[in-house]
């Protein structure tokens, strides 16, 4: 087919292209002083883009490896946790918490709104014995496109003045929406590399707050590759727990260079403005009544990703396989509950108006080569609120 494919799934995003000319080098000795050098300064500079003056950790793993790297660093079997669903990654982080013995308490959710500060606050105030030791969040739930407000949580939890730590999930809302580590009382935030950071999958992160830094030193858990200890030596070669994963680093320290460029605010602001261009086009669509929002509050809709939900019986894989085969736009599909009921718009990373036009359009197309009921307008729509902001 010609032309390029528009990527629009909830991950793996775009990765600039300059950012593949950076990791396409041939491989060297990880021991020299030179990239040596190049690690240590990685690591500063992750603490400067997580906002901590605690540690960031990187592993060579996906989102569930930084997952279970903050299991078993802050928390012991037998411990209790409070755990608001959000969807399905909420679901697969509490089954992971399970399998390391550790009890939940769970904040039920519809899968179309964000975490109730006012829940969580509840339920840490009726935990007079300080059972809880950690507050477990999912800041932008992937499946369902919800955000949550992770300020109003963090004043949840100190006017419950409980003192569980809080652990955040920013696998698709990190560099999409504002996370600053310490700034905001967050004492973990786990972060992978495919979405927001514009990198191939492979890499992720735990930022960790002096605070959380110092209860991993009380866990009883068993970890070895995933221990903070021990990648906190001096030996650079312990902070991958073995050989580094070098052209990821030297992609990484491009992006980082990337975002000190344009501004990481300039950045947040950017993903807000594109997915607000989104959203007036599914507002558009939405008024042929065969599809709606998935998340139902227009504040908890994030500025990552989109999720469109069917009204009726519309066929929305088949509008997923009519994008991406006839028109080159490849969206994310419907996850557990929401499998075959939904189709979601990826808008994170490496994107720009022309990019974000180009794959609503081919939505556009789909919907009308499958004569799917919609409104008319939707292009106009988004093409004009971005004039309008430009």
């Amino acid at each position: 087919m010609a032309g390029r494919m528009f990527l629009q799934t909830p991950g793996p995003t775009n990765i600039p292209d300059d950012v593949l000319s950076a990791m396409h080098r041939p491989a060297e000795d990880f021991s020299t002083p030179a990239f040596i050098a190049t690690m240590t300064d990685m690591f500063a500079q992750l603490k400067v883009l997580f906002g901590t003056d605690g540690e960031v950790f990187a592993y060579i793993a996906n989102g569930h490896g930084a997952w279970e790297a903050s299991i078993v660093n802050l928390l012991s079997p037998g411990d209790h946790v409070l755990m608001p669903a959000t969807g399905r990654f909420s679901l697969v982080w509490r089954d992971m918490i399970k399998a390391f013995g550790i009890t939940y308490q769970e904040i039920d959710n519809d899968w179309r709104s964000a975490i109730d500060p006012q829940q969580v606050e509840d339920a840490l105030r009726q935990d007079a014995g300080h059972k809880i030791k950690a507050v477990l969040i999912v800041h932008v739930e992937t499946a369902t496109g919800a955000v949550t407000d992770l300020k109003a949580i963090r004043r949840a939890m100190d006017a419950a003045g409980h003192p569980a730590l809080l652990i955040v999930d920013a696998i698709a809302s990190f560099g999409c929406h504002e996370l600053k580590t310490d700034a905001m009382g967050v004492d973990c935030v786990i972060a992978a590399s495919q979405k927001g950071l514009m990198m191939p999958i492979g890499i992720s992160f735990t930022a960790v707050s002096k605070k959380a830094l110092a209860v991993s030193k009380t866990v009883t858990a068993h970890r070895e590759y995933w221990s903070w200890e021990t990648r906190m030596a001096m030996e650079t070669y312990r902070r991958f727990c073995g050989t580094a994963p070098m052209h990821m680093v030297w992609g990484l320290m491009h992006v980082m260079e990337k975002i000190r460029a344009e501004g990481l605010d300039a950045i947040v602001a950017r993903h807000a403005r594109l997915a607000e261009a989104s959203r007036r086009a599914v507002a558009v669509w939405a008024e042929g009544g065969a599809l709606e929002f998935n998340t139902i509050d227009p504040a908890a809709r994030s500025n990552s990703i989109t999720c469109v939900r069917q009204v009726g019986d519309t066929d929305m894989n088949k509008i997923r396989e009519v994008a991406r085969e006839k028109f080159n736009v490849s969206l994310g599909g419907g996850l557990a509950a929401l499998m075959g009921k939904a189709f979601r718009i990826g808008h994170m990373g490496d994107l720009n108006e022309p990019m974000i036009l180009g794959a609503l359009g081919g939505i556009d197309l789909a919907l009308k080569y499958l004569n799917v009921p919609h409104g008319k307008g939707a292009l106009d729509a988004a093409a004009t609120y971005l004039a309008e902001t430009a």
